[in-house]
């Protein structure tokens, strides 16, 4: 699995989770609050579209994960 991929996974969970407790129709409504983590993985994804910085990705990179497929 390369960075890319686990990247887009984790940013999708992460969005799921912090809407299943940040909104009140959920049966796992914790908090609103929970949306402003939706909004800054939001952000993090659009500014990353730009400047080429992911904070994950970099991190991936240093514990040895491949950044592209060798096909």
């Amino acid at each position: 699995m390369t960075t890319h991929r686990i990247v887009r996974i984790v940013a999708g969970f992460f969005v799921m989770v912090s809407l299943a407790l940040g909104v009140e129709g959920s049966p796992l409504f914790m908090n609103s609050k929970w949306l402003w983590f939706t909004a800054f993985v939001g952000f993090n994804l659009f500014q990353s579209g730009f400047t080429r910085f992911c904070p994950l990705d970099s991190i991936l990179k240093k514990f040895g994960v491949k950044e592209t497929c060798s096909a």
